[in-house]
């Protein structure tokens, strides 16, 4: 009975914001600059040392051998700067390829095209036959969700209109993202599908999201524990959803019709970033309009599980993810 009592409370300090945030952190670096400086710099340091070697050590616990070519492009130039993609290519000979458009997470506010984890999924995506398109896009701190999404629809007309130069096949394009750049493939594909825009839908054989949220109301939920998930989508989206309509209007649960592609959504059941049940949310709503779609679940899996964990489930999702890729390309 102790036992259970201790292990319980041992999961609930584990899930708390307290600990999630790291909370404890900056009051740890506290007490530690109270009692002794060079002892709270020396530590701090330390901490920000092993944060970078996670940061850029980060892979997918698949080993892709070969060498992988990829050119960086400039698809749209800004005031102040430019949006760049980086194209990886297959590593054997071909006429064309067919594209997965891939877009970074980062909580709309952060994140690149190519730290270490987006290179890594971009290399395992070419190794298995596919050219990667890793895109860079504006940032929420100063730009609207609508800059953002124009970003993408940017991005893949310039594709579009370079295929021929960059040896893609434009007939066989899969949106995928990680987190907010999940959020981006579905919005783009549920928004424009719903519209019946056959111009940008054209060529989209299938969306891939990992841990995205479909309900951007659910990222100030209770369920999420993460103050940066709350952060990010209140300088997004310019407000809490009470003061917001932008909430409902860029969740792509909102724009679910029958006109969607095939869908594969991914996600660990205990995220304490995005919380799972926006993704039992979406499924239910593709049930409801009879959307194709596979739900693949980490019975174990935080945000990111793909690079935080090397066990069976997470091999066997990261091939099922592919596997569905190419079944999209057979049918076309």
């Amino acid at each position: 009975m102790w036992r259970d009592r201790i292990k319980k409370k041992r999961e609930s300090l584990k899930n708390s914001v307290f600990v999630v945030n790291k909370l404890y952190l900056p009051v740890l670096f506290l007490l530690l600059a109270i009692s002794d400086w060079v002892l709270a710099i020396c530590s701090i340091t330390g901490y920000f040392i092993v944060y970078l070697i996670h940061i850029f050590s980060a892979r997918l616990p698949i080993e892709n051998k070969g060498s992988f070519k990829y050119i960086t492009k400039v698809y749209k130039e800004l005031e102040g700067g430019e949006l760049k993609m980086d194209i990886w290519y297959p590593n054997h000979p071909d006429t064309a390829y067919p594209l997965v458009l891939f877009a970074h997470g980062g909580g709309w506010i952060s994140g690149f095209r190519n730290q270490p984890n987006n290179i890594s999924w971009c290399k395992y995506l070419a190794f298995n036959g596919f050219v990667a398109a890793s895109i860079d896009y504006r940032f929420g701190i100063k730009n609207s969700m609508q800059d953002i999404l124009a970003d993408y629809d940017d991005a893949l007309n310039y594709i579009r209109r370079h295929a021929g130069k960059l040896k893609i096949f434009t007939d066989n394009i899969i949106l995928m993202g990680l987190s907010a750049g999940g959020h981006l493939s579905l919005l783009y594909a549920s928004f424009y599908s719903y519209k019946q825009d056959k111009k940008r839908m054209e060529g989209i054989s299938g969306v891939v999201a990992y841990y995205a949220p479909s309900d951007l109301s659910d990222l100030l939920s209770e369920e999420s524990r993460s103050l940066f998930a709350r952060f990010a989508a209140i300088k997004t989206l310019k407000g809490k959803p009470e003061e917001q309509e932008d909430y409902e209007y860029y969740s792509p649960v909102q724009w679910v019709s029958g006109n969607m592609p095939p869908v594969l959504i991914v996600h660990g059941k205990y995220d304490r970033i995005v919380p799972f049940s926006s993704t039992i949310k979406l499924a239910e709503k593709f049930d409801e309009y009879g959307v194709l779609y596979k739900l693949l679940i980490h019975p174990n899996g935080d945000h990111c599980f793909e690079i935080n964990s090397k066990d069976y489930q997470t091999i066997r999702i990261l091939r099922v993810t592919i596997n569905w890729i190419k079944e999209r390309f057979k049918k076309e």
